[in-house]
């Protein structure tokens, strides 16, 4: 009995997704639950575990984008699992050695080649030579003269490699590199995933349809080193994870969402949606591009609860395990590019959220403290919003106040309390 495999639906809103790579080989025996594939949609990667044991047989190809409900493969439930061992090696042996002596003899002997059927080969082969390269029909050759492209970019589809009027349209000019010099000049094209495609679209997408702006401010992020050092190592015995600097941000994200909520909001068509909740979605990039999963409820979270959760989702991004259900929604993003040493950016909307906060890399900086030049550790922060909806009054007021947070973290973040907020 064969079984069909379909492509289940990943999630709300998807209706197709892109076969990645398959795991296993057309005609291999596959366990139930073993992961056969890797398909991509346009918000995440995802497994395809077999739905029984068997043998597998391809319906689609690594490559082919497959609406869900399609079928992918087949697996024939009935077939035996193999076992290798030495009989099975004679077996196929003198299988194999039968077979040659059967074709021996049903081989008749070979006829000889005359020398005008040795010239009409040669003739034969020659001209399919010349269609290889490249030669273009009269209605192709028109077309790409028109566009002022060369035959001998173009790979033709046509009878003998020849380059039809369909090839010729669908041609695209190579781009100019200028006088080759010395030196090796290869180049590699590989399809981009669906998943990079999707994020490509959205990302042009913002830039087209919002009124985005950036504003920059700076923190001294002294104070923070200062806690760190006092009480890291106390904090990962207790919890099991890392002080990072992503708790203190968030925290103070939060707080300034409290103080501006138009940040925390999103356009819809003529009306605007103020969230009373804080849904923090977090850039990470994993290893099949940019990946951008949420911690719920945040206003909930203290320091402990931010860390274990942001660890959770970046360590389920780089392992691609994560689910579409992790990487939707979200009503304001960090952005953390300080991680590739990046010192300045501005950082693109996370649509259809208003807001998005980038962090940047620590610097050691001369600052003026009370009259005196000394040196701190300076982060340039630098936060993008939709000026539809934030004004401008709004969007400085919630970058000061992440800074205030940032720059005085015992009071601010803390209640005066640090064991108490950090729970040890």
């Amino acid at each position: 009995m064969a079984l069909e495999m379909k492509v289940p639906s990943p999630g709300e809103s998807i209706s197709e997704v892109e076969i990645a790579e398959w795991l296993v080989k057309d005609g291999d025996y596959v366990e139930k639950d073993q992961a056969v594939a890797e398909v991509d949609s346009d918000k995440a990667t995802l497994e395809l575990p077999a739905e029984a044991s068997g043998i597998i047989t391809f319906k689609a190809q690594e490559g082919d984008v497959v609406q869900v409900g399609d079928v992918v493969c087949l697996i024939d439930t009935e077939a035996e699992k193999p076992s290798g061992g030495d009989d099975k090696k004679e077996k196929s042996k003198s299988k194999d050695s039968s077979k040659s002596s059967s074709e021996d003899k049903k081989e008749a002997p070979k006829k000889e080649e005359t020398p005008a059927s040795k010239e009409t080969k040669e003739e034969t082969s020659s001209s399919k030579k010349t269609y290889a390269t490249g030669t273009p029909s009269p209605a192709a050759k028109k077309t790409l003269d028109e566009k002022g492209i060369d035959s001998k970019e173009v790979k033709g589809t046509g009878r003998d490699g020849r380059i039809t009027k369909e090839d010729a349209v669908n041609a695209e000019a190579k781009i100019s590199m200028g006088s080759p010099g010395v030196g090796k000049r290869s180049e590699t094209r590989s399809k981009m995933s669906m998943l990079r495609r999707k994020v490509a679209e959205r990302l042009v997408s913002v830039k087209n349809e919002t009124a985005m702006l950036t504003t920059f401010n700076e923190v001294n992020m002294q104070p923070i080193f200062d806690l760190r050092t006092q009480y890291k190592e106390k904090f990962k015995e207790t919890h099991g994870v890392s002080l990072g600097f992503m708790s203190f941000f968030t925290l103070a994200v939060v707080r300034a969402l409290d103080k501006f909520p138009s940040v925390n909001s999103m356009v819809d068509g003529k009306e605007m949606i103020t969230y009373d909740y804080k849904d923090i979605s977090v850039a990470v990039s994993g290893p099949k591009g940019l990946m951008v999963p949420v911690m719920r409820n945040v206003e909930n979270l203290g320091f402990r609860g931010v860390e274990q959760e942001v660890k959770r989702l970046a360590t389920r991004a780089r392992d691609g395990k994560i689910t579409v259900d992790e990487m939707t929604g979200g009503t304001f993003t960090i952005s953390n590019g300080g991680v590739f040493g990046s010192m300045l950016s501005t950082p693109i909307i996370n649509p259809p959220q208003s807001g998005i906060l980038g962090m940047h890399n620590i610097v050691e900086r001369p600052v003026a403290i009370d009259g005196n030049v000394e040196i701190r550790p300076i982060m340039y922060v630098a936060l993008s919003y939709d000026h539809r909806i934030i004004d401008g009054r709004e969007s400085v007021g919630f970058l000061v106040a992440i800074k205030e947070a940032l720059e005085d973290p015992k009071e601010l973040l803390m209640n005066g309390n640090v064991e108490k907020a950090l729970e040890l």
